[in-house]
């Protein structure tokens, strides 16, 4: 698919990392850490066909999140997961979970200090993090998610963020807006962020006006790169790096 816009380069004047391959799950592992580091699995959107080469954990957006993570002494992460229909959810999260284990077990990796960020499609899949956040996770992201079923979409109802929201108790969660959203979209997220408002949920909201789906690989502005920034630092700072 060339000059597809997934190709498209990610805001960040990052330089991308080799990523370590094992299986579906890629590592960006810092270059020098005094001991096991926390990590940020990042889990991507969709759904997406099966047959979408490059993969999404190959495109430069999520390259190069993983390689910024990296760079701040963390150990980045990224998934490629089976959501490619909106069935497809419970064998995402199945993935998803996997990799988590997987991570997890990697001695450079602090057990105890990890995070996991959602984006577009796959914030469905922030569900099961909310509903029963275990005590290892330091925090929850999500840029432009999608927080409940869209339209038409037949989906397990175990996958409705607004719903599982009230169990999160004190888990940080850390959302990213655009303000050029999908009107869909935008709607679910407003959904959710009055959910977490009703129930006092640990929510910090990063907005960026200007920008739309996708604006960390599509806009390129000061204003989207400061909104990466920041997403990022807050996350790294739950997760506790030095």
């Amino acid at each position: 698919m060339r000059n597809a816009w997934h190709q498209n380069q990610f805001v960040l004047p990052v330089k991308i990392r080799a990523a370590e391959r094992h299986g579906s799950v890629d590592l960006y592992v810092p270059d020098e850490a005094a001991g096991p580091c926390p990590a940020v699995v990042f889990v991507h959107g969709g759904p997406v066909p099966a047959d979408l080469r490059p993969t999404q954990r190959d495109w430069p957006v999520y390259q190069g999140y993983g390689s910024a993570i990296a760079e701040s002494g963390a150990v980045g992460v990224t998934v490629d997961h089976r959501l490619h229909n909106v069935a497809g959810y419970p064998l995402a999260a199945a993935d998803v979970a996997e990799a988590m284990e997987m991570v997890r077990a990697d001695h450079r990796v602090d057990a105890d200090r990890v995070a996991v960020w959602f984006f577009s499609g796959g914030g469905l899949l922030l569900a099961d993090w909310l509903r029963t956040p275990p005590g290892w996770l330091r925090c929850v992201a999500a840029t432009y998610p999608v927080l409940a079923p869209l339209r038409g979409w037949k989906v397990d109802p175990r996958f409705r963020p607004v719903e599982a929201v009230e169990s999160a108790g004190d888990l940080p969660i850390v959302l990213t807006r655009a303000g050029r959203e999908r009107r869909q979209v935008a709607a679910t997220v407003k959904a959710f962020t009055d959910a977490a408002g009703r129930c006092g949920a640990k929510l910090e909201i990063i907005d960026v006006p200007g920008g739309q789906h996708g604006f960390d690989m599509l806009d390129h502005t000061e204003e989207s790169r400061q909104a990466v920034r920041r997403a990022l630092n807050s996350v790294l700072a739950f997760a506790g790096t030095s």
